[in-house]
């Protein structure tokens, strides 16, 4: 920002319709570029670009005029501008647009703008950027920089995920404050640096009740053929021949020319004197609108009757000007001409007819191929607050509640009123995470907007206008502004927030008061143990549950009711009750829930349900906190019998994979446990292996204090440890690492029996890197190994099958196989299923 405003560029900006939002907005166009000089020159009126340079004429694909953009944002820069806020690119969609009938044998070429548009955010680097285009875009056919055929939202996320936080959703604009249909694709990217604080969803435009057509233009002046309002040149319309009227003129609402009965009122041409009809590729040609429905989407060619949805209610006419600024939502200050309005209301009909003939056709193409403005406007004046919000990293968060001594309820409640406003909400959040000295002991951590942005999209939609949704364990209500979101659509939501520390819900109530709850929403905070929480049946549960372990009164009591009796941790057991309790439950698990062997039972539970998404943070749910989680979705009201259930969604958002998975193969209960990211390769390496051959151990009891590094005496039993163990069944010795054990302290040890024992086998814990070894004589292991032992005394591995083990195909069998887990790689009774024969070997 320069001086406290936000700066942007524009590319494929045509008349600047949609980007004066930003104006608006106080924001500073650093460069603005579009290929048609008339276009321009509208910017050029509009005084978008502080200096002349900003406006770039040319073909974005040349190196001449990348660089004319790359001059500008020097120039800033040494003006003081530390860099470029937002990048806009709206690149021309004939290719993709269902509107478009000529499509031509290059389309996939001139998507490929987009490409350009990636390239260049890529080399600026902005803080944010938004696409704008046709719904289908994000599915779309491009050129990639490598010169394959992809689609438009894999380049996109390919090429900018490292560095950005992207969400993409397609809205009919209509209902985001637009006043005329319009669904269109919207992407926008938040550099992840401020994706804690800041996400994609929260910049989207607002959703609002849509207006019908009479709203909007039901005062303005009836028109008649050619007049123009004198109040307004603006308000005025391209004629037709006049034998083309007739053919409109008894038309009700709702009606085409082509419904008329008679041929001559049909729309026709004459040729050798018989009336030929012409063809009706699109039904709403000719076609009279309807006062009492939201407006059509606006098109290039509105100034033709026989283009889509033109012509006027009641008016014998197609749309003037003004009407379809008012459908568009360009304000009256936007100006078209170099006039001003008074002048041009002065003029004669004889001149208003030839300023018309010249710029008519220029401005409602430019109407026709822009942005609402208001959408863009909503947009940044999202980012302009978010900008303008002070962005504490953990470390001066944690400085900040030093200093304002933030240890008490009373000190925060204070803080928090003094400072509602200088403060994002997400900040503000942060600090009572942070300060709250219970954080541990109630398993309270902060979930970060980056998480919650992941589980948005995954959401359930519900038809019904009525929801009752419940939190379980809101914490500091990062959830909150993401549900707001969601379902900002509905009628009314009940929303309860249930949470067990007092000063959590009294400090949650200050920062959630009526200023920021949407008017559709009824919030409800409730302080409790959530399993203590008796409630009806609910639409939603969605949260971050607590991974605390439990035991004890308090977990018989829980037992009682769960299906897995063998559950210790909070989260499983708030797991099954928010599945007993809603529709759809939505809910962060440990990732461990997917394979160990404390979860098994919860895992047969759950396959009774729909599981619709897993979504795999892997170790980045919570900073600081060194486990690894996931996010289930889940459907409790349908069947897995029904075809629209037979599948999940597994993303994971560290490995960049997103897969739509046959829920009944991921979930194959032949296999331990579940293997979301299973594929051919895995099935491949699968089909020739024996597995489930083994039974583990591993050693508990040897340690630091009863082992010794150096080898005396009376320490003269080896203890191989994990990197003893190297490829071909190979034991080396590391100097300050190897250990030792006397006879008498193994005598009481469990791992004693496995001494001289040559029939088990070696395998290191906790590694992607397996290998394994077969034991010999004369020295025992600790934990960081762990013991296979044959379930029949007739296993034999021979050199070549131990070695396959280590090989290439293996190892990336085997992260697979444990779900690409970097924390939970114990070798436990489910896990060691994997170590099998090769049986082609």
């Amino acid at each position: 920002m320069i001086k406290d405003k936000p700066t942007y560029i524009s590319l494929f900006s045509s008349a600047g319709v949609g980007c004066y939002g930003f104006k608006l907005e106080g924001f500073e166009c650093i460069a603005t570029n579009e290929l048609i000089e008339r276009r321009l020159n509208i910017q050029k009126l509009n005084q978008k670009c502080k200096f002349d340079s900003g406006y770039i004429s040319g073909d974005i694909q040349q190196e001449s005029t990348k660089e004319l953009i790359h001059n500008e944002i020097a120039h800033w820069h040494k003006l003081g501008n530390d860099r470029v806020d937002v990048v806009i690119a709206t690149p021309p969609c004939q290719g993709m647009s269902v509107a478009n009938h000529k499509k031509s044998e290059n389309e996939i070429e001139r998507n490929s703008l987009i490409r350009e548009s990636v390239n260049l955010i890529k080399d600026i680097n902005p803080r944010f950027f938004i696409f704008e285009n046709v719904s289908a875009f994000w599915k779309t056919g491009c050129i990639d920089n490598y010169g394959n055929v992809v689609a438009i939202g894999e380049m996109i996320t390919r090429e900018l995920s490292s560095k950005y936080l992207i969400h993409h959703q397609v809205i009919n604009f209509k209902n985001y404050g637009s006043n005329s249909s319009r669904p269109r694709t919207l992407v926008i990217g938040v550099e992840r640096k401020l994706a804690d604080d800041i996400s994609p969803v929260e910049l989207m435009p607002n959703y609002t009740a849509e207006k019908t057509l009479f709203e909007v233009i039901g005062q303005m002046p009836s028109l008649n053929w050619g007049e123009y309002d004198p109040q307004d040149f603006f308000h005025s319309f391209r004629t037709y021949p006049e034998h083309m009227l007739p053919w409109i003129q008894n038309l009700a609402q709702g009606q085409s020319a082509f419904d008329n009965e008679d041929d001559t009122l049909k729309p026709h041409r004459i040729i050798d004197g018989k009336i030929v009809i012409n063809q009706a590729k699109n039904a709403d040609k000719y076609t009279r609108q309807v006062y009492n429905k939201v407006a059509p989407c606006i098109h290039t060619r509105n100034d033709q009757m026989a283009s889509q949805n033109t012509l006027h209610p009641v008016d014998n006419r197609v749309f003037s000007i003004r009407e379809l600024m008012k459908l568009m939502t360009i304000p009256e200050s936007f100006k078209w001409l170099e006039y001003d309005l008074s002048t041009l209301n002065s003029m004669s009909l004889e001149q208003k007819q030839k300023v018309s003939k010249k710029e008519e056709l220029n401005i409602r193409q430019s109407i026709g191929e822009a942005v609402p403005t208001t959408i863009f406007q909503q947009i940044a004046h999202n980012i302009k607050t978010q900008l303008l919000y002070p962005h504490l990293t953990l470390k001066e968060i944690k400085e900040l509640i030093e200093q304002n001594h933030l240890d008490n309820t009373q000190a925060l409640k204070s803080f928090i009123l003094a400072n509602k406003g200088k403060y994002s909400l997400a900040t503000l959040a942060k600090i009572i995470e942070y300060a709250n000295a219970k954080r541990q002991q109630n398993s309270a951590y902060f979930t970060n907007k980056y998480i919650v942005q992941q589980i948005f999209n995954h959401l359930p939609n519900f038809s019904k206008d009525t929801l009752e949704i419940i939190e379980p364990s809101v914490g500091s209500g990062n959830f909150l502004p993401f549900i707001f979101k969601k379902y900002a659509d509905k009628k009314q939501v009940k929303l309860t927030l249930v949470d067990i520390d007092p000063d959590t819900i009294e400090l949650l109530q200050l920062l959630y008061d009526q200023t920021n709850i949407p008017s559709n929403f009824t919030v409800n905070f409730v302080c409790a143990d959530y399993m203590q929480f008796e409630h009806d049946k609910v639409d939603l549960i969605i949260g971050n549950p607590p991974f605390s372990k439990i035991n004890g009164q308090y977990r018989a009591s829980l037992l009682e009711n769960n299906f897995n009796k063998e559950s210790t941790n909070l989260a499983e057991f708030i797991l099954e009750k928010a599945i007993k309790n809603a529709s759809y439950v939505s809910l962060v698990m440990p990732k461990t829930i997917l394979n160990t062997p404390e979860f098994s039972q919860t895992r047969k539970y759950l396959q009774g349900y729909n599981i619709e998404s897993i979504i795999d943070f892997g170790e980045h749910g919570f900073k600081g906190v060194l486990v690894e989680t996931i996010n289930l979705v889940i459907s409790t009201s349908t069947s897995n019998s029904s075809k629209d259930n037979e599948y999940t969604q597994v993303e994971s958002t560290s490995l960049g994979i997103s897969i739509k998975q046959k829920s009944s193969y991921i979930f194959d209960q032949t296999l331990p446990y579940w293997i979301i990211y299973r594929d051919q390769f895995f099935d491949q390496v699968y089909a020739k292996m024996q597995f489930d051959i083994f039974d583990p151990f591993r050693d508990r009891q040897i340690t630091n204090s009863n082992s010794s590094l150096v080898k005396t005496d009376k320490h003269n039993i080896r203890v191989l440890k994990s990197r003893n163990i190297v490829s071909n069944n190979y034991l080396i010795d590391i100097e300050d690492y190897d250990s030792f054990i006397d006879v008498a302290t193994l005598e009481d040890l469990a791992v004693k029996k496995y001494l001289n024992d040559t029939s088990v086998y070696l395998t290191p814990n906790m590694t992607y890197k397996p290998r394994i070894i077969q034991k010999g004589k004369g020295y025992v292991v600790n934990g960081s190994v762990a013991i296979l032992i044959p379930k029949d005394s007739s296993i034999k591995l021979s050199q070549a099958q131990m070695e396959y083990i280590e090989s290439d195909e293996f190892r990336h069998f085997y992260k697979i196989a444990r779900n690409f887990q970097t924390r939970s790689l114990n070798i436990d009774k489910t896990s060691c299923y994997w170590f099998g024969i090769n049986t082609q070997i």
